[in-house]
């Protein structure tokens, strides 16, 4: 694989396409979560290397028994959001998760409490429909046509 890495200190949000190695520093049990497009299986975990530790969101029910903590995992073709300033890591499908690599990893225990940070006033660009008005209607007034040809 010729994908360069990218370490957990260089993600930004809306990045996309991530491929990075890190280590499973903890993991919640699975939860079903309402959205948009109905409802989702989520799991998520804490996971670091060297230079920090981000949270990974990982969507899909094939996910949720396969890490542990203290699993060395790569994941490929990860996205990055923000929320409440801080970067999160999501990715989908079982295929983008390796679980066991032979990585020379930091122990949890000696990752630094670094997460990356949103910049200053980062505002995410707004999925979905674009909203329909943009500026108050005006309000529906009926007028009469006076071009009727009256009968003669």
């Amino acid at each position: 694989m010729g994908e360069t890495k990218t370490k957990i200190s260089d993600l930004k949000p809306g990045m996309n396409g991530v491929s990075l190695v890190a280590r499973v520093i903890s993991v919640e049990p699975s939860r079903t979560i309402s959205t948009r497009s109905g409802l989702r299986t989520i799991t998520e975990a804490v996971v670091g290397d060297e230079t920090g530790k981000v949270k990974l969101t990982m969507w899909g029910k094939a996910l949720t028994s396969k890490l542990k903590e203290g699993d060395s995992i790569e994941i490929r073709n990860a996205w990055t959001t923000a929320f409440k300033g801080v970067v999160q890591l999501n990715v989908g499908g079982e295929e983008n998760i390796r679980v066991g690599l032979e990585e020379a990893l930091p122990e949890p225990e000696k990752i630094p409490e670094k997460y990356p940070q949103a910049p200053e006033g980062y505002r995410p660009e707004r999925r979905g429909a674009p909203r329909r008005f943009q500026r108050p209607r005006r309000p529906y007034r009926r007028e009469r046509s006076t071009d009727f040809s009256e009968e003669e």
